[in-house]
């Protein structure tokens, strides 16, 4: 493969939300007044990294147990789990997943958040892990609560899990979110109503599976995360593709 073979592939921008959407406040702030000016990869950014499981903690995908102190967090306990696809649906192995969200109060570990909700001292809200051979994944999680925000007098966020995804280069970041089936929160969302494609937008939507789920201890959530095609998961930094 030469230099320019592998150069990433720009996004498809029909289903990505415009940068500036006037409903979702913060936007009209960060959205660019100019046209977008398209540059060269470098080598740099289309080497590297390698991930294995040697560089993972024990409890780096129990976000459970990996930051309690003195108990057990408090909330729902959760099963988090699905596969890392390309296109063709085939798994992506070796591939670095992180994750991080609010508690079940609605408040994250950060010293910006000061939502009145507390700080559970045993819970850290964040962790990472890798995929397997056939690009597998799951985690351990305590169910994250919704929480209010400055967009509108009344606004409040849907209760969400973060995802951040390394691919064969350091311009593949890609970072999404996961929200929960039934939430009535949703499609109240201005960051999910400015997704002007529909489908793209349901698709970031958890379905329970009670398949998966662990009796008498916790329910389970799938999450498939879709690199590229047409069933692709919508990324919030994808400025380039894979």
């Amino acid at each position: 493969m030469t230099h320019a073979d592998s150069e990433f592939l720009q996004r498809d921008r029909s289903i990505h939300p415009p940068a500036f959407t006037p409903d979702y406040k913060t936007s009209v702030l960060r959205s660019p007044r100019r046209a977008m000016i398209s540059l060269q990869s470098s080598l740099s950014e289309l080497t590297g990294p390698a991930f294995g499981h040697s560089e993972l903690g024990a409890l780096d995908n129990d976000l459970i147990l990996n930051y309690a102190r003195e108990g057990e967090p408090i909330g729902e306990r959760i099963f988090v789990h699905g596969h890392v696809r390309d296109e063709n649906g085939r798994g992506i192995p070796h591939t670095l997943v992180e994750f991080w969200q609010a508690n079940a109060g609605g408040r994250y570990r950060h010293r910006n958040d000061r939502y009145l909700a507390p700080i559970d001292p045993n819970f850290g809200g964040c962790g990472r892990t890798i995929t397997d051979e056939n690009g597998f994944y799951y985690f351990r999680t305590i169910k994250p609560g919704p929480y209010p925000w400055r967009n509108n007098l009344n606004s409040w966020r849907p209760a969400h899990i973060h995802f951040s995804v390394f691919g064969s280069g350091f311009a593949q970041r890609l970072i999404t979110q996961m929200y929960f089936e039934g939430d009535p929160l949703i499609w109240r969302d201005p960051m999910v109503l400015g997704i002007p494609d529909r489908s793209a937008a349901e698709r970031l939507i958890a379905p329970l599976d009670l398949g998966a789920a662990v009796p008498l201890d916790m329910l389970a959530y799938k999450f498939d995360i879709v690199l590229r095609g047409r069933q692709q998961t919508l990324f919030e930094n994808k400025l380039q593709g894979n």
